[in-house]
């Protein structure tokens, strides 16, 4: 008994095509998402190190200037290599 009309080679290529565009579509979209993830998860890393540089100021009772100054005065040059 069938079971209604086949579909000609041109209609099954068509519809692969088709199924092969919006799976395209699908990964381009995970990937902008994972691609968007990954930039906050950076911005929430530096965060993270933010807060723990503020809290050793915070602990050692110092400003941003005087760690600055600090770090400015035991920079290694070149030559001491």
């Amino acid at each position: 008994m069938p079971r209604g009309v086949r579909k000609s080679q041109i209609e099954k290529l068509k519809e692969e095509f088709q199924n092969t565009q919006d799976a395209i579509e699908q990964y381009k979209a995970a990937i902008k998402t994972q691609e968007d993830k990954l930039k906050q998860l950076k911005i929430d890393i530096q965060t993270e190190e933010m807060k723990e540089v503020s809290a050793i100021l915070e602990e050692k009772n110092m400003t941003v200037a005087e760690l600055k100054e600090f770090l400015n005065a035991t920079e290694v040059s070149p030559s001491d290599e």
